[in-house]
């Protein structure tokens, strides 16, 4: 016989749930969770995936706007770079924006940067030493930029995780150890 313990009995909506002592562990009890309207929780969640999928297509879009050969090769999910990565690399490493001035700066165009981080998933990845990171250099065989000590560079380095997923790029090496 099961008594309250054993067995918790939710209501959901006129619905009577009955959880296994297993399935308790995963659950809060009524006591901290006492409303818990599903029909709402599923609405924003769905809510929330169309709005992921949306902007998703629109940041592809935005990313075939720019005059580029070969967009595919930055969308594979072996060598990704999304609007957030793309937007952190601009803004940290982008001569025209000043507001990280002590870290180094890309003096080429935005879409020769973008082609530049397609083209450095040719190079072998590298571990990070102290990291789960991998690091692939790509020389560029001209001036792109100056790096964080302010020498100019040809050398791009493009930081990604395991999977691929770019988090981000900038002119020069990585510099040790890292802090």
């Amino acid at each position: 016989m099961y008594n309250f313990y054993t067995i918790i009995r939710l209501t959901y909506a006129k619905n009577t749930i009955m959880l296994t002592p297993l399935q308790q562990q995963a659950v809060a009890p009524p006591s901290l969770c006492p409303v818990f309207d599903e029909a709402r929780w599923l609405r924003v969640l769905f809510t929330i995936s169309d709005t992921e999928q949306w902007l998703q297509e629109q940041q592809v879009q935005h990313l075939y706007h720019l005059p580029l050969k070969h967009h595919k090769k930055l969308l594979r999910k072996s060598w990704y770079l999304g609007a957030s990565t793309l937007a952190h690399i601009v803004e940290r490493h982008y001569y025209k924006i000043s507001r990280h001035p002590a870290t180094g700066k890309f003096t080429i165009d935005i879409p020769y940067i973008i082609a530049y981080i397609r083209d450095a998933f040719q190079q072998q990845p590298e571990p990070i030493p102290q990291s789960s990171n991998l690091q692939r250099v790509w020389d560029a065989g001209e001036p792109i930029g100056y790096d964080d000590k302010g020498n100019t560079v040809s050398v791009l380095t493009v930081v990604s995780d395991a999977a691929g997923r770019i988090i981000t790029a900038f002119p020069g090496y990585i510099n040790y150890p890292l802090t």
